[in-house]
Formats: structure tokens, sequence, C-alpha cells
């Protein structure tokens, strides 16, 4: 890997924060000294899936779950949290407790959304893909350092306004990238898992990359063409997010083959 590849896996992100809404004390007044189950949401957060999000991490933004600072209070200290909580759907509540949700946050201090698409469901449901980047702190050191992380998001829409029924989220490791493998990069994706495993690529096409956004084109050998979506993180890494393959009509229909696991069935 030369050095300029190298170098983007190191670098931090320079985008904007998307989650610059409710950050005035006047939002977080009403919710002052109240626990999760008696916070009422206003419907105007939740009235679409993406407002849900974009006010779910607005809200998280000034939210700090540090141990004690020399320098004191942070942002709006732990008082988000609750609000934050609340946009769970009952049922994900019944899988997360508050105090399992709070503790996922030990030592983070702010947190900023830096990259925020819908994604295609196979299976018509609501998804969203989100990249963070936190400013986090070690306990016992008076230093904090960014972090970042990727993941996607679940919605359901409620009586009540659209609720988050899910929330994954990984770690970015900024050091494997760099200096192994293959499977860092979309196109070497592609072409290992389907060209020289699965011996289904008879022709590539040029990819297509828009933002973070890269589409990855090939003439399959079995006559159809196939479309796969990565996104980039912020460590250089490509991360795999849909498959579709046009069908005999011309539309492109989503798909999902799992190279590994079939590999391993003809063995």
């Amino acid at each position: 890997m030369n050095v300029e590849t190298r170098e983007k896996h190191f670098r931090p992100s320079c985008l904007p924060a998307l989650n610059t809404r409710l950050r005035t004390s006047e939002f977080f007044l009403p919710f002052y000294e109240k626990v999760p189950n008696e916070i009422v949401l206003p419907l105007e957060l939740t009235a679409t899936p993406e407002e849900t999000v974009l006010n779910y991490f607005s809200i998280l933004r000034e939210a700090e779950n540090f141990d004690l600072r020399a320098c004191g209070s942070i942002g709006e200290a732990r008082l988000p949290f609750p609000i934050a909580y609340n946009f769970l759907s009952e049922e994900y509540k019944q899988r997360l407790s508050y105090n399992e949700y709070l503790a996922s946050f030990s030592g983070i201090g702010h947190t900023s959304l830096i990259k925020l698409k819908r994604i295609p469901d196979g299976r018509r449901g609501i998804k969203y893909f989100y990249e963070i980047e936190t400013i986090e702190g070690m306990s016992g050191k008076q230093a904090e350092y960014f972090g970042y992380y990727y993941g996607f998001i679940k919605l359901a829409k409620t009586p009540l306004g659209y609720r988050i029924t899910n929330i994954e989220k990984f770690p970015e490791d900024f050091l494997c990238a760099p200096y192994h493998g293959w499977d860092h990069d979309a196109e070497a994706v592609v072409g290992v898992k389907y060209g020289w495993w699965r011996k289904l690529i008879k022709k590539n096409y040029a990819m297509v990359q828009n933002g973070y956004v890269k589409n990855i084109y090939f003439h399959g050998t079995d006559g159809a063409d196939y479309t796969f979506i990565f996104f980039e993180l912020t460590n250089g890494t490509d991360v795999e997010i849909a498959q579709f393959r046009k069908g005999s009509d011309g539309s492109w229909k989503q798909i999902r083959m799992t190279p590994e696991i079939q590999c391993l069935d003809k063995k």
C-alpha cells in the first residue's frame, strides 16, 4: 500500500456536523430532573424517519458521560440521555434498559453526526447508515481523543411518530486498514469475492463515486449486470451496503449473495 493511500486512513474527518439542531438551553429546560418514563417527546421531533434520526443525534451532541473533569461540567452533561432514550420504541426499551443505554456512552463527551443516508432494505423496512465522530476521555487521564464509529439504525412508524427499533454501532480501526489486506477496498472486495472466488465477473465497468458513496458495476458470466454499493468511512475503509442485479425486464432488484458461505458449501 503506497504512502498516499495509507495517509487517508490516518486523516480525521473534515465533514461538517449534521446534528446541529435543538442545542438551546430553552429546549432542554422542560426536561430537567425528569426520569425517562416522565418524558414526552414533542411530536414534531419524530414526524419523519430522517427528522427522528437527526433530532436524536442533535440531542446527543452535547451529552457527556465522562468521569468528573477538572474543567467542570461539559455541554448539557447527562441531561440529554433520558430524552434521547425516548426516541427508542417500547419494544427496543424492553431489550435495552436505560442503565444499559447510558453505560453504552461511557467515556464519551461529545458526538458529531458526520454521515447519514437512508439505505435500501429488501424487506421494505426503514434503515439508515450513519457515521459519528466522538470526543472521548480515559478514566484517570486529563486528555481527550477522537473516536469514529459507524452503524445502522432501523425505525418504524408508531402512533407517537417514528421510533428507533434497533441501533448497530461498530468502532472504526485506523491501523489494520492501512497495513493489511484487500478487504477494506470496494473494488478489491468485489474482484476477489465475486471474480476470483465465485467466477461471476465477466467484464468490469468503471467505478462511479459520489462523495463517500461508491458504485461498483460488472457484467456477470450469467449474462446479468450487477451493482454493488459501498460507503467509505473516515478511516478509508469501504463498507458494503447493498447489492443489485438487473433482471431480464431491465429493472434492478436487490439481492443478497454471501460468497464466503457459498464457497464453503462447494468444498
